[in-house]
């Protein structure tokens, strides 16, 4: 069991490895393809959503409370509200609303 976990590591740690290395030994020259860049532009936007948009819901008392911070989170950030300033709203957003379930 121990040495399959350690296999496992070196694996996920190589792949990772290579696909932050592999483009910058490969591609030489200035990527010109306007739908590249712009899906290189957004990766890291979407793989950012995708790894907290769950853990937004699941990580408070209730889903109530989840969704409602995340509505407040993305009115306030379509505002253009500052990240800091958001994420305290979002926190008292999800205060309240367990506050009020409990009652």
């Amino acid at each position: 069991m121990k040495h399959s976990l350690i296999l496992y590591i070196l694996i996920s740690g190589g792949i990772s490895y290579l696909i932050r290395v592999l483009p910058l030994t490969l591609i030489r020259k200035p990527i010109k393809s306007p739908f590249i860049r712009s899906f290189l532009y957004y990766v890291p936007y979407a793989t950012l959503a995708v790894m907290t948009f769950p853990d937004m819901i699941n990580s408070t008392a209730s889903a109530v409370s989840g969704y409602i911070a995340l509505a407040a989170g993305i009115v306030l950030a379509w505002k253009g509200k500052s990240l800091p300033f958001v994420a305290a709203v979002c926190c008292i957003a999800v205060l309240i609303t367990e506050l009020i379930m409990k009652l």
